[in-house]
């Protein structure tokens, strides 16, 4: 059984006062149309656990999932699609600003990237923002099934290339669709549940992230 397998909705989230107190928590970001829903689900072998809209942009609050054992998944808002209201749009931006500056919980960030579009402006800055926690980041370079594989290797090689002195972030490739890349994904949150336990990160205060949020 997988660490995501039990996983089941806990509670929905939109003003920081209203975080639950949590041991330990693994968060998923990515840009709004970049796959991070879908990734979830597949994760999670459900079809709806984390929404997938048509909209870009949607989800507008940070919602967590409980995996068992004092472990949650936590399903934060997508950045970077801004048709939507503006004093909407600026709660929202601060919101998942102040969680990830603030929130001493979060073990390790899972990125979502598009794999056809990687490393674009707002997931720099993403990036950035979050290299002040010193926590570590794992980027999916999702809906890989889109490539060759030549082109899945030669994006995978450019990606690494580009983070190459970013020694806190891994990157790999992932599919939705064609299930492909879960257990690396497994793997990779299993060390940092792990990590928790052994005392690596427990009881250790987040620095506060400089910088400005991806908008």
């Amino acid at each position: 059984m997988t660490i995501f397998q039990n996983a089941r909705f806990f509670t929905t989230v939109n003003h920081l006062k209203d975080l639950p107190p949590t041991r330990a928590e693994i968060a998923f970001v990515g840009r709004s149309n970049a796959g991070k829903s879908s990734a979830i689900n597949t994760l999670c072998n459900r079809t709806r656990l984390a929404f997938v809209s048509k909209t870009p942009g949607r989800t507008q609050h940070i919602n967590f999932f409980d995996l068992g054992q004092e472990r949650y998944l936590v399903d934060l808002p997508g950045y970077g699609y801004a048709e939507v209201p503006e004093a909407v749009r600026a709660h929202w931006v601060e919101l998942l600003g102040q969680y990830l500056q603030s929130r001493t919980s979060l073990i390790g960030l899972l990125l979502i990237m598009d794999s056809r579009r990687p490393l674009r402006d707002l997931d720099w800055k993403m990036i950035e923002f979050f290299r002040e926690t010193k926590r570590p980041v794992h980027i999916l370079l999702s809906k890989a099934d889109k490539l060759s594989r030549q082109e899945q290797q030669k994006v995978l090689a450019s990606v690494k290339k580009e983070l190459h002195d970013y020694p806190q972030i891994s990157i790999q490739l992932f599919s939705s669709s064609k299930k492909t890349g879960t257990a690396e994904v497994e793997q990779q949150v299993q060390d940092w549940f792990a990590a928790v336990e052994e005392d690596d990160f427990g009881g250790e205060e987040n620095p506060g992230a400089a910088g400005t949020l991806p908008e």
